[in-house]
């Protein structure tokens, strides 16, 4: 669990009981960063343990891994006392070889904290001088420069994660208040001073699942977003084709008992409440039924929910979990090497999340798709007042159609794959890093998806007046229309589709709405 407490100036500080932090506190320092985050001080004592037994196993002089001997498939090398130090810091800098475009630094700075809490737990053999460098470099918000590039998800996030290590021992770069600079710099200019690495420490920051759960936790956490913004674009659409709230009655989803199912259907019920458009055509509407882009949502979206959540309690177990090796049981005196490092698990939780974000996506193209079509929606051809003379919401629709299958193509599985590497001693491998990381384009586009369904379906609704929507619906149009007003004629699309985007991305569709919708957590 976590608790928190108020400090100087008003300022509430997360106290992270190591092993026990909800996903709510990965949410919180996901979008509102870390600078307030702490460990609690009870987990100075396993820490300082699992140090000193590492101390007491090297003094009776046996070969133990990563300890006292090569990484990997030079594993059988003993490595003497002296080299020990040198042992650990040539495993940092020899395996700080990712490439690619630097990871987003909420991404960085929630895999700090992950990495973190995996060490307080006393199971690493750190010592608590490296644990406070951690700490400290949180708290003053020092985000190391991590490529994106270079782990497949066993034995551990290495190249991520020893780029990571590598600031703390003065190497490479950190960001400092959004600017790059020597990792020794930035360093300095927080009054802190690299750490010297003693035996076992260089291996249990570089091993371990964390970059790739951050990724995987930030996409979740987008995802969840984003299919609460599909809800409310759902709804919105579903009245500016005239559309039936009927199949979200409760009955319909109580006789099929999936919980996600049963939770959208009421979200969608409740954001059409009170709604004009849908009254005037309760009786005399000739169509007996809509199609499955507005008639299926609670059980296309609703699934995804399900899914999410599955992910959710698999990311919350691997946020909390210790995933080094070797692992040090202090009480014991034992130090015994495994495959905590692994990311199946992992792998698993990103490709189904992969799944409920095409999925989210490609619905609500097709409510798009529909809108724009006047023999399925009724509306003006395009939702231009004067189509022909204008294009209206044609191209839109492509960019959407061309994200959806963009996100068709990334949702392929990547724990399906396996590379050996380590002169086939690492013979299986997660590809969990991939998989996460994949995640995140995905989410975007999704955002743009949703963002231009928002413009048609407010658009949509446009031609219906003066009959309005709901409160709820209403309430998003009218802080869409603040920004984006009604398309009489053709203009500059883009920055439209970038205000939508970005009221999506933002939670602002959300927010207006003003109703609590399905979360990771709740159940309605």
């Amino acid at each position: 669990m976590s608790r928190h407490i108020q400090i100087g100036s008003g300022r509430m500080t997360m106290v992270l009981t190591p092993g026990a932090v909800p996903l709510s506190d990965w949410r919180r320092i996901y979008w509102q960063g870390a600078a307030d985050v702490v460990l609690d001080p009870s987990s100075a004592s396993p820490i300082a343990a699992s140090a000193a037994a590492v101390a007491a196993i090297l003094a009776r002089g046996e070969p133990i891994y990563g300890i006292n001997t090569g990484f990997g498939r030079l594993a059988s090398i003993r490595i003497g006392t002296p080299d020990l130090e040198r042992l650990q810091r040539n495993i940092v800098l020899s395996h700080a070889s990712g490439v690619g475009a630097a990871m987003p630094s909420p991404i960085a700075r929630l895999m700090m904290v992950l990495k973190l809490t995996s060490l307080a737990q006393g199971a690493s053999g750190i010592a608590p001088a490296t644990v406070a460098l951690l700490q400290a470099m949180i708290t003053h918000d020092l985000v190391p420069v991590v490529p994106g590039q270079g782990s497949v998800g066993a034995s551990g996030d290495l190249a991520p994660l020893a780029h990571m290590t590598a600031t703390m021992i003065g190497v490479g770069e950190i960001l400092l208040r959004g600017k790059p600079m020597p990792a020794e710099t930035a360093l300095a200019q927080a009054g802190l001073s690299p750490v010297v690495l003693g035996p076992k420490e260089g291996l249990a920051l570089l091993n371990g699942t964390q970059f790739s759960t951050a990724c995987a936790l930030a996409a979740l956490f987008e995802a969840e977003r984003l299919l609460q913004t599909a809800l409310v674009t759902g709804a919105l659409s579903t009245d500016a084709a005239r559309g039936s709230d009927t199949p979200f009655d409760p009955r319909i989803h109580t006789l099929r008992r999936h919980r996600g199912q049963i939770d959208v259907a009421d979200a969608l019920r409740a954001l059409m409440a009170g709604s004009v458009i849908r009254a005037s055509h309760i009786e005399g509407d000739e169509r007996v039924q809509d199609p499955y882009c507005l008639r299926c949502q609670p059980q296309v979206i609703g699934a995804a929910l399900d899914v999410l959540r599955h992910a959710a309690v698999t990311l919350g177990t691997e946020a909390n979990a210790v995933s080094d090796n070797p692992l040090v049981f202090a009480a014991e005196g034992e130090v015994l090497s495994g495959g905590n490092f692994h990311a199946e698990p992992v792998a698993f939780a990103a490709d189904i999340i992969a799944l409920a974000i095409c999925e989210i996506g490609s619905i609500a193209e097709r409510r798009v798709a529909m809108l724009i079509d006047p023999a399925l929606s009724g509306l003006p051809a395009f939702l231009t007042p004067r189509p022909g003379l204008n294009s209206g919401f044609m191209m839109p629709q492509v960019t959407a159609a061309a994200l959806v299958s963009e996100n068709k193509q990334m949702a392929h599985p990547a724990s399906v794959d396996s590379i050996p590497t380590s002169a086939n001693q690492e013979d299986h491998v997660s590809m969990a890093a991939h998989g996460s990381r994949r995640l995140l384009p995905m989410a975007a586009n999704l955002g743009h998806i949703l963002g231009i369904e928002l413009l048609a379906a407010a658009q949509g609704c446009d031609f219906h007046k003066p009959l309005l929507s709901s409160p709820a619906l209403e309430a998003v149009r009218a802080h869409l229309r603040s920004v984006v007003p009604t398309l009489e004629d053709d203009r500059f699309f883009a920055p439209d589709m970038e205000a939508a985007t970005a009221m999506v991305r933002s939670g602002a569709v959300i927010a207006a709405a003003g109703l609590t919708l399905p979360s990771l957590e709740t159940l309605a």
